[in-house]
């Protein structure tokens, strides 16, 4: 399992049916700059599923993308 640290809770997207909870959240992974993360976690955030990462011009892309959805 990858080390990380969870440096800002952004959001909670969607519940799961196994009571896991999909998020937005800033993540450091194995001590790097932290990233934008969306993916499943446990209730106490020490086992998570597998997600997708964004940089921070990433994520402005997909900001975009979602707004012009609109």
């Amino acid at each position: 399992m990858r080390k990380f640290l969870i440096v800002r809770h952004l959001a909670v997207l969607a519940p799961s049916n196994n009571g896991w909870t999909k998020e937005l959240n800033h993540v450091s992974w194995d001590g790097r700059e932290p990233v934008y993360d969306i993916r499943t976690w446990n209730v106490d955030h020490s086992e998570y599923g597998k997600g997708v990462t964004l940089t921070p011009k990433e994520l402005a892309c997909l900001r975009e993308a979602l707004l012009a959805m609109q």
